[in-house]
């Protein structure tokens, strides 16, 4: 089996525990309006391969990755190629490789064949980074094209089933920088017993010279990025401080 790769990271300690291997997938089936990839939409637009030369890759670095470092997932969306990605993690826990999925969530679904092999999936994952895109359904939609109300399945599923996350949420002026918002994604956050960390992460337009090299419009061009105050008064009202239960 082979699975479209954008790109390799060797070295990330920012994207789960300890230091990791990044592999960023190919392929998302969102198109949310702040994405600083867009040169990930297509899944075929990355480089085919096959599980045993990404672990080549992979532990060739392994000596940097500690006690709680390992590889992580990432995208584009990683769960819209699932059955390479349960191969992936299936191969690394045989070697004993710590692994983590950056994900939003988009293609979660609990029917058919789908969310059995989801289910063997989360039997060789440790940890998931979820994104909380907006906790508004209409403004879900305007923001990512896309129903949210899976995603708020998938969160319920992993509660279900203690699988430890950390929760990202992208503060985006005019759009996701509104305290009454706020205060409903940490009243959803609240409901949570597997949540380790929640971090807000500023919106910037760094992404905007992929856009023009694409020839895609980007629609947050006149969109500043957040205050310091205002960072960390989403991080106040989302309660940031509180989940400590992973420490650097």
């Amino acid at each position: 089996m082979q699975g479209y790769i954008h790109q390799l990271e060797s070295f990330g300690c920012a994207d789960g525990p300890g230091s990791r291997f990044i592999i960023f997938f190919s392929g998302c089936p969102l198109r949310c309006l702040y994405c600083h990839n867009p040169d990930t939409w297509k899944m075929t637009d990355g480089k085919l391969y096959t599980v045993e030369e990404l672990l080549r890759e992979a532990e060739s670095c392994r000596a940097y990755w500690g006690k709680k470092g390992g590889i992580t997932v990432s995208g584009g969306e990683p769960l819209f190629q699932l059955d390479f990605l349960l191969e992936l993690f299936t191969e690394c826990k045989k070697r004993n490789i710590n692994t983590c999925i950056d994900t939003s969530g988009a293609p979660f679904t609990k029917e058919g064949e789908w969310f059995e092999k989801f289910k063997k999936l989360m039997e060789v994952t440790d940890i998931l980074l979820m994104d909380i895109k907006h906790i508004n359904e209409e403004e879900h939609i305007k923001l990512t094209g896309q129903s949210g109300k899976n995603i708020r399945e998938m969160f319920a599923y992993l509660d279900e089933i203690k699988k430890p996350i950390w929760i990202r949420h992208v503060l985006v002026p005019g759009i996701t920088d509104n305290d009454e918002y706020l205060t409903q994604t940490r009243d959803f956050i609240r409901t949570l017993s597997n949540v380790e960390r929640v971090e807000v992460l500023p919106y910037h337009g760094l992404g905007i010279i992929k856009y023009k090299d694409l020839g895609i419009d980007y629609p947050l061009k006149d969109t500043e990025s957040p205050t310091k105050e205002r960072v960390l008064n989403a991080r106040k009202i989302l309660e940031c401080e509180k989940y400590t239960r992973w420490q650097d």
